[in-house]
């Protein structure tokens, strides 16, 4: 089972969330949250597999949330929830550790589908949706921001793969574009999250840009 915590500050939304979740035979919600603080608190003694976080939640919102919960060796994975896909609290969170995020007016199955996804490690967010999301705020020509390693950890191999995630191909696209079996470049995408001490794809696709190994408006797929 999924084990799943609902961090909203409307009690009707959670209510609404749970409805749809305990209707799936994989999923049990495990609790619900107010706010950051109170899903970040309630993630450290229940460790779901997932939590679902609202963005803007007052006191403490979703972006702090998520970088409490994501922060030390826990293995709970944050989708974090907007109502814009395009709002600035949701690249903050993509920085703390979310794997992802998704529209509030999401249908149901989407949802059930993205958070199996979430729960087994890997991210929801379109690559198309991930680039502009970090052109809007990361910006042409902005300077790199520091970051946890230095990408002369990576071998060429490596860095060329990472600078393809970021343009949005998948491993099997990449694999025909550098001539490589799908397994090989799992290995190399694994290598990638675990030097640069990333969480998923998703954080790789920013860790691209903030390194400045990607620039806004030059990741258009060929």
């Amino acid at each position: 089972m999924i084990r799943v915590l609902v961090a909203d500050d409307q009690a009707l939304v959670r209510t609404g969330f749970r409805m749809i979740l305990e209707n799936a035979e994989d999923m049990e919600v495990i609790g619900e949250a107010g706010d950051g603080a109170e899903a970040a608190a309630m993630a450290l003694e229940l460790q779901p597999h997932v939590v679902l976080m609202d963005i803007r939640m007052p006191g403490v919102d979703g972006v702090d949330g998520t970088r409490r919960i994501c922060t030390g060796d826990s293995a709970t994975r944050v989708l974090v929830l907007t109502t814009f896909d395009l709002d600035e609290y949701v690249y903050a969170a993509l920085r703390a550790g979310a794997s992802g995020f998704l529209l509030k007016d999401t249908l149901a199955p989407d949802l059930l589908s993205a958070i199996r996804v979430v729960a087994r490690g890997d991210a929801v967010v379109a690559p198309s949706v991930t680039r502009r999301l970090l052109e809007r705020h990361v910006g042409a020509g902005a300077e790199p921001l520091a970051t946890s390693a230095n990408l002369d950890v990576l071998t060429d191999r490596e860095r060329e793969v990472l600078g393809l995630i970021a343009r949005g191909l998948s491993n099997s696209e990449i694999a025909g574009r550098l001539y490589l079996t799908e397994g090989t470049v799992k290995t190399h995408v694994s290598r990638v999250l675990a030097k640069l001490g990333l969480r998923d794809r998703v954080q790789a696709v920013v860790h691209a840009y903030e390194s400045g190994l990607v620039r806004a408006g030059a990741t258009k797929r060929p």
